[in-house]
């Protein structure tokens, strides 16, 4: 069998982490032997990753196959129809052999809705082909990304049905996995037997010698300038990872400590969020060093190192399809702060992972903001936001935290202002904004005390995680729902109504956060 892994890109971030961890099981746990693997991308990965990628996979051959045309639509300047003509080609040629042979095509993200020509021209591809495909879901153009629907429509996908047909396609010969459970209930009940839960692998814990964990430190303390606690947001510069929340637990309850985030900015539209939390950040001095990765290309210490040799690890986002970083400070032995999220908080409690420093809201009193200038700000980005919305989405729209707030001005958690707002919070000094906030959030004076002494805590590795979570788990639940071109179709209506499910899931007003509106906000 050959094994065709087709993606955008393989830039840093969870997809190429779920890759390069989970292929070589499939490779050694699969029912028949994988004597190849296809790696068909949008552009060439980095050289140190393919290289890495090829020594995990040991003897299998793995070729690199680079189609332009199967990267970020925004980011290639083609018309609909140019598109459609050149993904198509590169479908065929990518599937030319594939007939010919056992293969088996694994897909990553086309429901980001980055490219939907090619998760189009896939899916119908493997249709005709009789070729099993699995369209494996992180992130869903649907969720809080509403600024690319333009995009879509001009593609010529330009009605949410037909946007739907592309992205969950029915056919006997595709399977559709989510990450997380809430997801997963959604495709299962619309695509039964052909849909399922696969939550991403991890590594089980590993001890580094304490030589690799001192030489990390001293890296960290070289690039900040000074030898200092490092507080870790091991992610990308992104909106959602509401990056400004991290950095004000880090403020308030560790003030001598540095928030570092390691991974730079990889889309355009990510980079005036990046550029406005570093123009503040220096302009107040604080203590925050942002894609400390970004640009080193020798001698870098990797994810496990920088984990080992940080003090606390932060996971603050507005919306996570896995929370990677919840497995990876487990697995590290580093206490971890994190929202906690309501759609995976349900599959890390199966895991039997338990986090003691998890919050599922940080109170702001409203006098630290302005908040009359914040709410025309909400008005104007929401009304702005829902206006791009087609008409059927839009009726589903809930109502904003803030917006929907009584007057006179309550407490709101910090996560639902906009930037301006949380930039205003984070300028005032540090013991008003503690002196106001405190009382709103009592588990902070714990933590508070627990990071003073050096005794957050970690969430332990329990035994069921490595059950749930470790290679043969995962090989074998993935074989299992390879499609094999058989059993009933499933309904004419079932990408419509599936999606339908899903926007009334992420339009409502508890999914709805100001950051996500535009790029702006």
């Amino acid at each position: 069998m050959k094994l065709i892994i087709v993606h955008h890109h393989l830039r840093p971030g969870g997809v190429r982490r779920v890759i390069e961890l989970a292929t070589p099981h499939l490779l050694q746990y699969g029912p028949e032997p994988i004597r190849a693997v296809v790696l068909a991308v949008g552009e060439p990965p980095a050289p140190e990753w393919l290289a890495e990628f090829r020594q995990r996979l040991r003897s299998t051959p793995v070729h690199l196959h680079v189609q332009p045309a199967f990267g970020y639509a925004s980011e290639l300047g083609l018309d609909g129809s140019t598109l459609q003509q050149r993904v198509r080609a590169a479908v065929n040629a990518l599937l030319r052999n594939a007939a010919r042979q056992p293969s088996l095509i694994w897909a990553h993200n086309l429901g980001l809705g980055r490219n939907l020509c090619l998760a189009h021209e896939l899916a119908a591809a493997c249709h005709r082909a009789g070729l099993p495909l699995v369209v494996h879901h992180h992130d869903w153009w649907f969720d809080q990304r509403w600024h690319h629907w333009a995009g879509i429509v001009d593609l010529g996908f330009r009605s949410l049905h037909v946007a739907a047909a592309a992205t969950l396609p029915a056919s006997a010969w595709i399977t559709h996995l989510a990450i997380n459970r809430a997801d997963a209930a959604v495709l299962e009940r619309h695509f039964p037997d052909r849909a399922g839960w696969l939550p991403n692998p991890s590594e089980p814990p590993v001890t580094l010698p304490p030589a690799r964990v001192a030489a990390t430190r001293a890296w960290l303390h070289a690039q900040l300038g000074e030898s200092a606690p490092v507080w870790l947001m091991p992610c990308r510069l992104l909106r959602r990872k509401n990056i400004a929340e991290a950095l004000l637990l880090t403020r308030w309850l560790r003030p001598e400590a540095w928030l570092v985030t390691t991974g730079g900015v990889s889309s355009a539209e990510e980079q005036p969020y990046a550029d406005a939390l570093a123009a503040a950040a220096r302009t107040h001095r604080w203590r925050l060093r942002l894609g400390i990765l970004e640009g080193v290309q020798q001698h870098k210490p990797t994810i496990p190192e920088l984990l080992a040799a940080s003090e606390v690890v932060l996971l603050t986002s507005l919306q996570e399809g896995f929370g990677l970083p919840f497995l990876e400070a487990a697995s590290a032995g580093r206490p971890l702060l994190a929202r906690l999220l309501p759609n995976i908080a349900p599959d890390l409690h199966t895991f039997g992972l338990w986090f003691p420093q998890a919050y599922t809201d940080l109170w702001v009193d409203p006098g630290l903001f302005d908040w009359c200038a914040e709410r025309w700000r909400q008005r104007q980005a929401f009304a702005a936001w829902k206006n791009l919305l087609p008409r059927a989405a839009a009726r589903l729209v809930g109502q904003p935290a803030l917006l929907a707030a009584d007057l006179p001005p309550a407490p709101v958690p910090f996560s639902r202002l906009t930037l301006a707002a949380q930039l205003e919070v984070l300028a005032r000094p540090m013991q008003e904004s503690w002196a106001r906030c405190a009382p709103l959030n009592p588990w902070l004076n714990a933590w508070r005390h627990r990071a003073a002494e050096g005794k957050l805590q970690a969430s332990a590795w329990p035994e069921s995680a490595q059950r749930w979570l470790g290679g043969l788990t995962y090989a074998r639940r993935f074989f299992d729902l390879v499609p094999t071109g058989t059993g009933p179709a499933s309904a004419s209506e079932a990408s419509s109504a599936a999606l339908m499910d899903f926007l009334r899931m992420k339009l409502a007003g508890p999914a709805l956060y100001p950051l996500l509106w535009s790029s702006a906000t």
